[in-house]
């Protein structure tokens, strides 16, 4: 009996190493949950852990249990069955369901703290309030000064972050993984998410509610800066489009073909157009990504998504731009120029 305890104990505990390691492994990919870089995120983290040990102990109650149901309180091939002790016994049915009813509370507070930790009804003192609207399939990001960004989100440390969020059409789903837990967008309805970031860098983000046939290809980044950095960003943002050198001539004359071009009918650039539909290109040439975040950004990849945007993105609404060499590229220098 004793050997077959040490068995299971030690069938146990490598269970255990195993999942450690891959936590270890998991925490230098870009999408996993294991390495937290908020106040949110870290929540989670212990959370997850905590869940995990009442899971551990669950699962080595149960391994000792049958264990000992198998190699002790059975009987073997020839032997007699011993007479029935079968009985009603009230400490024992009052332990077995107060045990788990336990457990469940034990799981069930820390969860419903975080949840509510998540998404208080007050913003804290001195937030950035950041409003986030989902369209099918990319985001868009406004700025309490009034700025804009498109699938490129960028906050700074140590100052609390309250993201107010909304649906353009049908649900969706925010989710960066190691700043926070997903949180659903649901058209008509506002959600919120607070957290705040506490190491600088990039987080990739993705859409986690199915939300048509680009649904894997809605995706975002967030620049976590420090708070020099993102005053600098911020500054940058508000001072408009630059405007293409005079012996740029290519841009020069890209900007003239997009003032007249069906490109402003659907997307801004301060002081030049005021589309509503497809995502701001004020400071394009500053992204590091297009499509929302399924190309990166440079020209080459600009002229196949402007050229034919449902080979990149099926179902996207941008239509495909024929446009001869020379005017698809001056358009392009003129795009990569905003910044």
């Amino acid at each position: 009996m004793m050997r077959a305890s040490r068995f299971s104990l030690y069938a146990v505990l490598a269970a255990l190493a195993e999942i450690l390691a891959g936590c270890e492994q998991s925490a230098n990919l870009p999408m996993t949950t294991l390495a937290p870089k908020s106040d949110l995120a870290s929540a989670i983290h212990h959370l997850f852990l905590e869940v995990t040990a009442w899971d551990a102990m669950i699962l080595l109650i149960v391994i000792v249990a049958f264990t000992l149901a198998v190699f002790v309180f059975s009987t073997r091939a020839g032997e007699a069955a011993p007479p029935s002790q079968a009985s009603s016994d009230l400490k024992l049915e009052i332990a077995w369901t107060l045990g788990p009813a336990l457990v469940i509370l034990m799981i069930s507070i820390p969860t419903v703290r975080t949840i509510f930790r998540s998404q208080p009804e007050i913003a804290p003192k001195g937030a950035l309030d950041i409003t986030v609207v989902a369209h099918q399939w990319w985001w868009e990001f406004d700025y309490p000064d009034g700025h804009k960004t498109a699938n490129e989100m960028h906050i700074p440390t140590g100052q609390p972050i309250r993201l107010r969020l909304e649906s353009a059409d049908i649900i969706h789903s925010f989710w960066v993984p190691q700043l926070g837990g997903k949180r659903d967008v649901v058209p008509g309805q506002i959600n919120h998410l607070t957290f705040m970031a506490s190491v600088p860098g990039e987080y990739p983000g993705q859409c986690a509610e199915f939300c048509g046939l680009s649904h894997a290809n809605m995706r975002f980044r967030v620049f976590v800066q420090t708070p020099d950095d993102f005053a600098m960003w911020q500054k940058a943002e508000l001072a408009g489009p630059a405007t293409p050198p005079a012996n740029d001539r290519l841009a020069v004359e890209g900007a003239q073909y997009f003032a007249t071009s069906p490109c402003t009918t659907c997307h801004t650039v301060e002081g030049v157009s005021k589309g509503y539909i497809g995502p701001n290109l004020t400071h394009f040439g500053s992204r590091t990504t297009l499509a929302a975040g399924v190309l990166k950004n440079d020209p080459s990849e600009v002229a196949a998504w402007i050229t034919d945007p449902q080979k990149i993105k099926p179902g996207a609404y941008m239509p495909g731009l024929v446009l001869p060499g020379p005017k698809l590229n001056a358009l392009v220098a003129y795009l990569e120029s905003l910044k």
